[in-house]
């Protein structure tokens, strides 16, 4: 397994995901610029099987249609809920528990409401957790945006996220904390949001 953290324009974090031994790869929220993406792919000699969308943001989402274009046999991979407003048609849609194989490694999904109403997590080979904009490092993603939702956040934070392995490296969709990934066992520790007992006291988290 391999992960490749990339950043994309001012914040964002691109993923390229792929097996070594099958040459198989998977790019996750593209965002605005693909292009160090594609340069990866092209210089490992990889085949891209999957574009992983974490929710339709569109600086998560935007270069999903130009990369379709060039790997026309790649699938679209996102929640029907988010799916649906994206500029490009889902090839797969995914929801708790679905599987995808990339080569030797397997992606889990996990369906994480809260900054969207079909926001996804990708647990990688049951070592990392690509998190989009549902847990950044030292802080959670926004709810006060259109399908954003405080309550489902926290139960999606203490019911889903929290009950996940301490040993997973947490890979977030922005830069936004002191470092760009952390164990999910220092995350359960340190992350105001994690640490919150209820909603309420949630709720008051500035």
């Amino acid at each position: 397994m391999a992960i490749e953290q990339i950043r994309v324009g001012h914040d964002n974090f691109s993923y390229v995901v792929y097996c070594p031994v099958h040459k198989k790869a998977a790019v996750v929220d593209p965002g605005f610029d693909a292009t160090k993406s594609l340069q990866l792919l092209a210089s490992k000699n990889l085949m891209l099987d999957y574009i992983i969308l974490t929710h339709y943001h569109s600086d998560h989402s935007a270069e999903s249609t130009h990369i379709k274009d060039l790997f026309p046999s790649s699938k679209i991979v996102a929640s029907e809920e988010d799916g649906s407003k994206l500029p490009i048609k889902p090839d797969i849609i995914v929801t708790d528990g679905s599987q995808l194989k990339l080569g030797n490694i397997r992606l889990d999904f996990l369906l994480t409401p809260g900054h969207t109403m079909g926001g996804i997590c990708i647990i990688v080979d049951e070592k990392a957790v690509l998190t989009g904009d549902t847990l950044f490092i030292g802080d959670c993603g926004r709810t006060d945006l259109p399908g954003g939702s405080l309550a489902e956040m926290f139960s999606t934070l203490h019911e889903k996220i929290m009950r996940l392995p301490e040993g997973l490296i947490v890979y977030p969709g922005h830069d936004y904390g002191e470092k760009p990934f952390d164990s999910l066992g220092n995350q359960k520790r340190t992350n105001k949001t994690l640490r919150a007992k209820d909603l309420k006291e949630f709720s008051q988290i500035p």
